[in-house]
């Protein structure tokens, strides 16, 4: 690059920042070429959300990030994972301390550009916006007040914290970006306005942009007059370049999500891309000054039950807790062939300051303790029932993610009948006097049911798989939505109890654990193991159905028989010196052992390489 090594600022952007009163940022641009506080500059970023990555680990991955060549990081910032109840003040402290990661990222000597959303997809459930608003009736990204007026509260919170740390205060930030991706959703440019002069307002004095796939649809629908112009893509970086170029010819070629890699569902295949492919796109784009961000150069872990969920054609499609998205650098923050691939493309020469691989633990072999059986479990944590005509969504309960347990006494006339659950999100177990009657979805909504004439205790609990984060889907809610029916009669009169997993104390989940005996073939079962020295280990089920896993009280996530993920990671911060307990809890069928293995097995690879037509 020989552009002089002075500021240059577009037309486009001084009028915009001039009316706004802001003063230019450390990222300036000019006849197509970006600028660092003056000096010809490219944006090479790799996206790490600190919400997937324990918090004791955040410097690590940042180190490894700066390994591979790169000189920025990004990060979504996931409204849902701080304001999960809406009585209660956004939390901002230990896994929820963006303020400590930005810090770290700037102490590890990189930029960090931040995407606030309030709407970030990530495969994240509800793509971070909070179910208590999505249950609302409201207009969600749009300018509705009812949606805009919570997104400034939780603006209010957020975005100062941000503009504290921003390059023109001495921080790390460089860059914010306005929305995600909202052209593949809507057109509603009042409200991409408001979210601009959101951030504004609140402090934000660096570079905006907006990101968006390279289509005319999404552009359109997406961008704004003197706002940088970003692309998300996967392939053909030329022909997003030549896009741009015809739309905005005096802005850089940035590209804000790389896709050099692809997330999984539950039941289909482990999606990898070939080193090659990825390479040659990421050469493609930054050929000639073009600035870009990995997604994801390091993807982490949908711990808990934050995976979020796309809907195909009206059939949920649950994303699995392994959020390692063949990236460069894997899950556990091992080094893989595609890092040193993207590193020589990135031109990095230094030598590498992380290991290749984490310690892990020893291979072992340990007996899964059946303890307590499945709704014995569960009602042994207290929990405020509603009870109604109708049984009560999670919405209606105020309740984001786990399970919802429905009781009713219908009485069954004599002979074979049918049990229809006309729209259940997204999977029941029905029982009918503690006995499994069977599993209902909304491919299989309908289980035969013997009467005997008498009036009988119908269970049906509802397992949340994951809320939509991508499309028009988002927001939709979950539960027994529609009405159960014997034959052509709707039951009625209904209690429903929240069964909020993901918020359990470790008190609560020993007391669910200490509800036993075991009877049946599910329910809660515990392993123990020895440990000297913390380290790295991945569990591994065999035998097993489905159902979630905690290590010492906390939620690792979602384990099931389906794949294509077979092991959970355990990061080493998880386990202690001394004895160590696994928390099962098996919803169909429980097997007798529980492995520690020192590798991960994501499953039978498919190669995937998303592309925009």
């Amino acid at each position: 690059m020989t552009e002089p090594s002075t500021t240059h600022i577009s037309a486009a952007h001084t009028t915009t920042d001039a009316a706004a009163g802001i003063a230019a940022g450390a990222l300036t641009w000019h006849g197509g070429r970006l600028y660092r506080h003056g000096l010809p500059h490219r944006i090479l970023s790799g996206a790490l959300h600190y919400f997937r990555v324990h918090p004791d680990l955040w410097r690590d991955r940042v180190r490894r990030l700066a390994d591979l060549g790169l000189n920025t990081v990004d990060t979504y910032v996931a409204w849902n994972f701080h304001q999960p109840h809406e009585g209660e003040e956004p939390r901002f402290d230990g896994w929820r301390d963006v303020e400590r990661f930005i810090r770290t990222v700037g102490e590890e000597g990189l930029d960090v550009i931040v995407r606030p959303g309030p709407y970030i997809c990530a495969e994240w459930s509800n793509g971070g916006l909070p179910s208590w608003l999505t249950g609302r009736d409201v207009a969600v990204r749009s300018s509705d007040p009812a949606f805009t007026s919570a997104v400034g509260r939780w603006f209010d919170e957020l975005v100062p914290r941000v503009a504290a740390l921003q390059a023109s205060e001495g921080g790390p930030v460089v860059a914010v970006q306005v929305e995600n991706e909202f052209g593949s959703f809507g057109d509603d440019q009042a409200y991409l306005r408001w979210n601009r002069q959101a951030l504004t307002t609140r402090g934000i004095r660096e570079l905006l942009f907006t990101a968006d796939g390279p289509t005319e649809l999404m552009l359109d629908g997406g961008t704004l007059p003197g706002t940088l112009t970003a692309v998300t893509l996967g392939s053909r970086p030329d022909a997003a370049r030549q896009l741009l170029t015809t739309r905005r010819p005096d802005e850089p070629f940035v590209v804000a999500e790389f896709w050099n890699g692809w997330f999984d569902h539950w039941g289909k295949r482990h999606h990898v891309r070939g080193v090659d492919s990825a390479v040659g796109t990421l050469r493609g784009i930054i050929a000639d000054g073009g600035s870009v961000s990995i997604y994801m150069a390091h993807g982490g872990t949908n711990f808990g039950l934050w995976a979020g969920a796309n809907d195909h054609e009206g059939r949920l499609e649950p994303v699995v807790t392994s959020y390692d998205s063949d990236a460069p650098i894997a899950e556990d923050g091992s080094l893989t062939a595609k890092f040193f691939a993207v590193r020589e493309a990135l031109g990095a020469r230094g030598p590498l300051r992380s290991p290749a691989r984490m310690p892990t633990l020893p291979p072992a072999r340990l007996p899964l303790v059946h303890r307590a059986d499945l709704l014995a479990g569960l009602r042994a944590v207290p929990a405020p029932a509603s009870t109604a005509p109708r049984p009560a969504s999670f919405e209606d309960l105020g309740l984001d993610a786990g399970m919802v347990l429905h009781t009713a006494h219908p009485r069954i006339p004599a002979g074979e009948h049918r049990l229809v659950l006309t729209d259940v999100r997204d999977r029941a177990l029905v029982l009918v006097d503690g006995s499994l009657l069977g599993i209902a979805d909304p491919d299989s909504p309908e289980l035969p049911v013997h009467g005997t004439g008498d009036v009988v205790r119908l269970e049906v609990l509802v397992e949340n798989l994951g809320r939509v984060n991508y499309g028009p889907g988002i927001g939709r809610h979950k539960g027994l939505l529609g009405p159960v029916l014997v034959d052509r009669r709707i039951v009625q009169g209904w209690d429903s109890t929240p069964v909020a997993l993901q918020e359990w104390s470790s008190t609560e989940l020993a007391g669910a654990v200490a509800a036993g005996p075991a009877t049946t073939p599910a329910g809660f079962a515990v392993a123990t193991f020895e440990v000297d020295a913390p380290a790295d280990t991945f569990l591994a089920l065999p035998g097993s159905s489905r159902g979630l896993v905690w290590v010492n009280g906390f939620l690792l996530g979602r384990y099931w028989e389906i794949g294509p993920q077979v092991t959970l990671y355990c990061p080493a911060p998880l386990l202690r010196v001394g004895e160590n307990t696994v928390t099962v809890l098996e919803l169909e069928r429980l097997g007798a052992t529980l492995e520690l293995r020192e590798r991960p097995e994501l499953g039978p690879p498919e190669e995937y390489v998303e592309e925009f037509g």
